[in-house]
């Protein structure tokens, strides 16, 4: 029958403001008994779950085989996010002890039930999972580890957290990238700054209607085949200086989520109306698809629909423009000339400001609008 007991651990009780954070040692052999990793996915309903990448097999495999060379030190603290279920016990003796208001030595106590399956277990690890899985795995009896953690019933802090334990590291923007709309807290400002981008990058990709559906590369659309940062640059260009900065709230940076959403997809549906073949391949093929492409097109967006209501994207003033694009696009072959002496073959233009602008202003004037972009 499967072990249920308490482990109690000596620890620190710090506090930090209105926090507290508790300092304490455990043998990594024991951390899968009540700690989880919280994989990031997508349930039926768009939800996003958990915060953490896969696994990275070669970086355990190199952590294991150090760990089994003998010597081995693994200086860094792993970080978990407890439940209300782990608590703290302040020492007798330290009761009364004021020397150090901020610090108080005591116990963790921690329900272990090994027959809890992982999204029910007390803790979750926020950094440190590489590290675990490898002594997990490791040929060895015991490896105590330090370790920090803090009580957080909420996901959506322990994501906060996640991003901000992480920011000094190369984590992957993808994933930042999708955390980041179900994240609250403070953020670092490039984050806090894209963070409605992301929201509506994320409604656009699990939106059924839409013609960003499933198509956008991210964690949990590994199939997408369009980079989010070109998405991401895209929206948040138009948010701050586009056609989607009129639904913005300038007091607090919040915005009109459904309004900017009808207003992408209702243009971007014409877009993939009018280069359907060029929509549905990969920028290898379409540079409609490509970096270049996206933010182009993106410019072309915002001058078009900056002073149209929603209700009139899909008018002859956006159409007749995407027509003229037409009859002159080289989104998967042959080459664009735009009357100004230079010639481009398709596959030549790269995801660069001076391509962007080029391609930009290009397509300006085949739809007839001599005043061109400055892009920077």
């Amino acid at each position: 029958m499967a072990d249920r007991y308490t482990l109690r651990l000596p620890a620190l009780e710090v506090r930090q403001g209105s926090r507290k954070i508790y300092c304490f040692a455990v043998d990594g052999k024991r951390l899968p008994d009540f700690t989880a990793v919280s994989r990031i996915r997508r349930d039926g309903e768009e939800q996003l779950h958990g915060y953490q990448r896969p696994e990275v097999a070669n970086h355990i495999r190199a952590i294991r085989r150090y760990l089994e060379s003998g010597n081995a030190m693994l200086p860094n603290a792993v970080v978990l996010a407890f439940d209300s279920r782990v608590t703290f016990a302040p020492a007798v003796t330290a009761a009364n002890d004021t020397k150090i208001g901020y610090s108080i030595p005591g116990e963790l106590i921690i329900p272990v039930d090994e027959t809890l399956v992982d999204e029910q277990k007390p803790a979750w690890l926020v950094d440190g999972q590489q590290r675990s899985a490898a002594i997990r795995d490791a040929d060895i009896g015991e490896f105590p580890v330090a370790a920090i953690a803090f009580i957080a019933d909420d996901e959506a802090e322990q994501r906060s957290q996640f991003i901000l334990v992480n920011n000094t590291k190369p984590l992957p923007k993808g994933l930042i990238h999708e955390l980041l709309p179900d994240t609250t807290g403070h953020l670092p400002y490039a984050y806090a700054r894209r963070q409605l981008a992301t929201v509506l990058m994320t409604r656009l990709n699990g939106k059924h209607e839409g013609p960003f559906y499933r198509i956008i590369a991210t964690p949990t659309s590994p199939k997408g085949y369009i980079k989010d940062n070109s998405i991401l640059k895209m929206i948040e260009h138009s948010i701050y200086e586009g056609a989607l900065y009129k639904y913005r709230d300038s007091d607090n940076g919040s915005g009109d989520v459904e309004q900017m959403l009808a207003h992408l997809n209702a243009y971007w549906g014409l877009v993939k109306k009018f280069f359907p073949e060029a929509w549905k391949n990969p920028p290898r093929k379409s540079r409609l698809t490509h970096g270049v492409g996206i933010q182009a097109m993106g410019f072309i967006m915002d001058h078009l629909t900056d002073n149209l209501p929603v209700h009139n994207i899909q008018t002859h003033v956006v159409t007749d423009a995407l027509e003229r694009i037409k009859k002159s696009s080289a989104w998967m072959s042959g080459s664009w000339n735009f009357g100004d002496g230079e010639e481009r073959k398709w596959n030549h233009l790269q995801n660069n400001p001076s391509d962007v602008r080029y391609l930009t202003n290009g397509l300006k004037r085949l739809i007839g609008q001599q005043r061109l972009f400055e892009i920077s």
